[in-house]
């Protein structure tokens, strides 16, 4: 519901953890494997004999540096202006109010209610319930309006038809109260799995 790039940050974090397994497991093979072990020395040799060759052929005009040290520089300058702007990005979309523009045809002037009113009011009406274990309730810009995303974590056994028709019932409650139809996005999590999926019920 908002603007996280979730798949980007998917395929981030799997290709870091291939570049972990694979560091770890060369280091188990490092340890524990002699050929291995002496085919890493005769690389790394090899490696750091073509890095000073490299660094020599590169050098600066009139200077001893390799001019590559300010191209990895630069490099590092580029990746951390990306990883600012992926930062940047990470939970986009939240709103802080949920009606912004009111019209009365007999009251003038502009009504604004933040998103916390709504949060709270939805909170305490679901707090204390013996047949669930938790909300969080969350105000976010849906295609320019701001709605609601309501996470309910029900208790094992509960009915989830019946849990989202009480949920339903608060949320025309509020929306009575607001003077103003929200969207709303109700999720009903199912413990554990929640985590891996979106599943709308539970067993």
């Amino acid at each position: 519901m908002n603007g996280t790039p979730r798949v980007l940050n998917r395929i981030l974090v799997g290709i870091l953890g291939l570049l972990l397994l694979g560091a770890g497991v060369l280091l188990v093979l490092l340890a524990s494997v002699p050929a291995v072990a002496q085919w890493w020395q005769g690389w790394a040799s090899d490696a750091y004999q073509q890095a000073i060759l490299m660094a020599e052929q590169t050098r600066i005009p009139g200077r001893q540096e390799s001019w590559l040290w300010l191209a990895a520089a630069a490099l590092m300058v580029v990746l951390i202006v990306l990883m600012v702007a992926w930062l940047a990005q990470q939970g986009k979309g939240r709103a802080n109010l949920i009606v912004s523009d009111y019209e009365d045809e007999t009251t003038p002037g502009e009504v604004q209610i933040g998103g916390g009113v709504a949060e709270q009011a939805l909170k305490a009406a679901l707090a204390g319930r013996p047949d669930l274990a938790g909300v969080t309730v969350a105000t976010y810009e849906v295609q320019g309006r701001p709605g609601l995303r309501v996470r309910v974590h029900p208790r094992l056994g509960v009915s989830p038809q019946l849990l989202a028709a009480e949920v339903s019932a608060l949320i025309g409650a509020l929306d009575e109260v607001v003077g103003a139809k929200t969207p709303v996005l109700l999720h009903i999590a199912g413990g554990a799995r929640s985590r891996f999926s979106r599943a709308e019920r539970v067993r």
